[in-house]
């Protein structure tokens, strides 16, 4: 199990069910590179069957993905494997902080995921990570295998080639037959200055010190 990567699991995954597969990965990166990750992806369960192959696997066991996940440079705040008898799905969701972005690699799910923020020009930072191909084929609708993936910025959105944009959320939303042979997300950014402290906060101190003001004003004429 340690041998394999994480997206060779879900290759194996792909074989041999035809279950939907939906995979989303949200992430916050702060101004000095640290930040946190949600990872949360599930399935339809056709039989009783199917929670014992996807146990085994490792894709929907916790020791699994705690050993897949752990590395020196992350923390993994909760893991939480669970069955939705409403829909008939199971469920992994995987939450983790982060010292430096760029160390995400040293986890074995993200070993080749070359996740980076660079230097680029004028005071701009370049941020990628690298999306593996995929096992495809084998007469399966690739129109049901979703995934995204959404990434919080810590500054101004200059370029990107994800698919939506809100101010310095970008968003990457694929079906598996759009990654081919591997796909790079990608956007430059301009930082925010770190530690700028909000106008509102001076606005707000200089409403507290004529609010004093006024008080003591009035105390001193009573």
């Amino acid at each position: 199990m340690r041998k394999l990567q994480y997206y060779s699991i879900i290759s194996l995954f792909l074989f041999i069910t035809s279950s939907c597969l939906n995979y989303e990965q949200v992430t916050t990166i702060r101004t000095d590179s640290s930040g946190e990750m949600f990872i949360h992806y599930y399935t339809n369960l056709n039989s009783w069957q199917d929670t014992l192959i996807l146990s085994n696997l490792g894709l929907f066991n916790s020791d699994s993905l705690r050993k897949q996940f752990t590395s020196h440079y992350a923390v993994i705040e909760r893991i939480d494997v669970f069955e939705d008898f409403s829909d008939s799905t199971i469920h992994s969701q995987i939450e983790l902080t982060f010292n430096n972005f760029d160390s995400l690699k040293q986890t074995n799910t993200f070993r080749n995921a070359e996740f980076s923020i660079k230097d680029g020009p004028d005071n701009t930072k370049i941020f990628s990570q690298f999306i593996l191909p995929f096992v495809t084929g084998f007469g399966f609708n690739l129109k049901d295998y979703k995934i995204s993936y959404t990434y919080y910025l810590p500054g101004k959105i200059l370029n990107h080639n994800a698919t939506e944009k809100s101010n310095n959320k970008l968003i990457w939303s694929f079906y598996l037959d759009e990654i081919g042979k591997g796909k790079t997300i990608t956007a430059s950014y301009r930082p925010f200055r770190l530690k700028e402290t909000p106008s509102w906060i001076y606005y707000l101190a200089l409403l507290v010190v004529l609010v004093v003001i006024i008080f003591l004003f009035k105390k001193k004429r009573a």
